[in-house]
């Protein structure tokens, strides 16, 4: 009679490197997934998945330094033309004889905003999600004449006397004051806080706050 043939149980096949590699792959998949979903519902899936959420410290410091990097924000610019008039007269001539007559027409520009290099850390107060930015006063920073632009319309000297050399120039000085003082009667640092206020508020949403309140 024939012996039989006894062969040796086949050992069971190890199921930890696959686990490994699902775990592996499962990572990557996730990885991609979060890196990619970073708008709407699939960002809100991503941080669910991944466990992340907002957390914003008290970081007035940082704040403030992010703000003072844009330095002197020029929020508004006005572009202004007048036709200014300056003249030297006599007391006891007429003009024909003695007077010295200049008009002048003036392009100029203003440019203001606000220097956020006054920004102080009592300026700046935060919380968990929250921001509050106290801005320093807008301000005109520039009133420049455009030289293209600015010219003598006319001028009428006295018989008796030689042109000023000097009125020109006074009359341009005269228009700088006159076309920034235009600038302030039509509200120009009124404007310029309101640009700031957007520019700054838009900063810090990018930042992460929710609530933001900037005066």
């Amino acid at each position: 009679m024939a012996q039989d043939t006894l062969k040796p149980a086949a050992k069971p096949r190890s199921t930890f490197p696959s686990l490994v590699a699902g775990i592996i792959l499962g990572c990557l998949g996730l990885s991609w997934f979060a890196h990619r979903a970073t708008h709407g519902v699939w960002n809100q899936i991503a941080q669910y998945a991944t466990g992340r959420k907002l957390i914003i410290s008290n970081q007035g410091p940082a704040v403030i330094s992010s703000i003072q990097r844009l330095q002197r924000l020029e929020t508004v610019s006005y572009s202004m033309d007048k036709i200014v008039e300056s003249a030297k007269e006599s007391d006891y001539l007429p003009d024909f004889l003695a007077g010295d007559r200049l008009l002048l027409v003036v392009h100029g520009q203003v440019l203001a905003g606000v220097d956020l290099g006054k920004l102080q850390t009592s300026n700046v107060s935060t919380t968990d999600h929250s921001v509050h930015v106290h801005l320093p006063d807008p301000e005109i920073f520039v009133v420049n004449l455009d030289n293209a632009g600015t010219h003598v319309y006319s001028r009428t000297t006295g018989l008796l006397v030689p042109e000023d050399a000097n009125l020109e120039t006074e009359t341009r000085a005269k228009a700088t004051e006159q076309i920034r003082q235009a600038a302030l009667d039509g509200g120009i640092l009124n404007k310029a806080r309101d640009n700031a206020k957007a520019t700054i508020t838009t900063m810090l949403q990018g930042m992460g706050f929710q609530q933001i309140t900037v005066d």
